[in-house]
């Protein structure tokens, strides 16, 4: 069964390199395309949609916004089951001054090149950095900047008040960009951050390998 990876903003098919899937199940990573102008997050999830094989089966895990992605796709096109991790499945999770920020054009105060040049000067300053900090700065830098403008204002914007099933959500305690008090995780990572997929790995994979082994649909293939 092919399993659909959505990454964060500022992320790629990279944020996923330390999972891994159970025996039976195939993943495959959608890769971010241009967003049209104005385009609200609703809109453009459903074109990333068409990345995905309809035809059979499949399972969709988003990541941060990439679970925001899942929850509308999901909605329109319904995958066997949908995970999301360091994500939210409704708008009402999102913090308050997420929208605050774009009422005052936040994304237009910062430039995003002085926010890659910060994010430069740490990592410079740490040592020796880890090889996920190390992808956590490579993704960022090689991130589209039009991209992560328009994402920065969908995100707030965003309406979303249903909850696709079956559902889970798996949360770090200590996530600082999307609280886990805000939200209602079916599965949380105690200590865990929010980039969790790549500081407590083998946690996130037990739990995968926990919901997808046990989905009713599961088609085992031979050994």
């Amino acid at each position: 069964m092919n399993v659909y990876f959505i990454s964060g903003m500022g992320a790629d098919h990279r944020a996923f390199s330390y999972l891994t899937l159970p025996k039976g199940f195939c993943p495959v990573h959608i890769n971010w395309i241009p967003p049209h102008n104005k385009e609200t997050l609703r809109a453009y999830a459903l074109r990333l949609a068409d990345q995905i094989d309809r035809s059979d089966p499949f399972v969709l895990i988003g990541l941060s916004m990439g679970g925001m992605m899942a929850v509308e796709i999901a909605k329109q096109f319904p995958p066997v089951c949908t995970i999301l991790i360091s994500s939210i499945p409704v708008a009402a999770h999102l913090p308050r001054y997420y929208k605050a920020a774009v009422k005052i054009k936040a994304n237009n105060l910062v430039p995003l090149s002085l926010v890659k040049a910060a994010v430069r000067i740490k990592y410079a300053l740490t040592s020796p950095p880890s090889p996920a900090r190390r992808l956590i700065y490579d993704m960022l830098q090689d991130g589209n900047d039009q991209f992560l403008k328009w994402a920065m204002v969908a995100v707030p914007e965003w309406d979303n008040d249903k909850v696709p099933y079956p559902f889970f959500q798996i949360h770090g305690t200590k996530d600082k960009v999307l609280p886990i008090h805000l939200t209602h995780p079916t599965h949380d990572v105690p200590k865990a951050g929010h980039t969790l997929v790549m500081s407590h790995p083998a946690t996130i994979n037990a739990i995968l390998s926990e919901i997808l082994s046990s989905l009713p649909n599961f088609r085992k293939v031979p050994s």
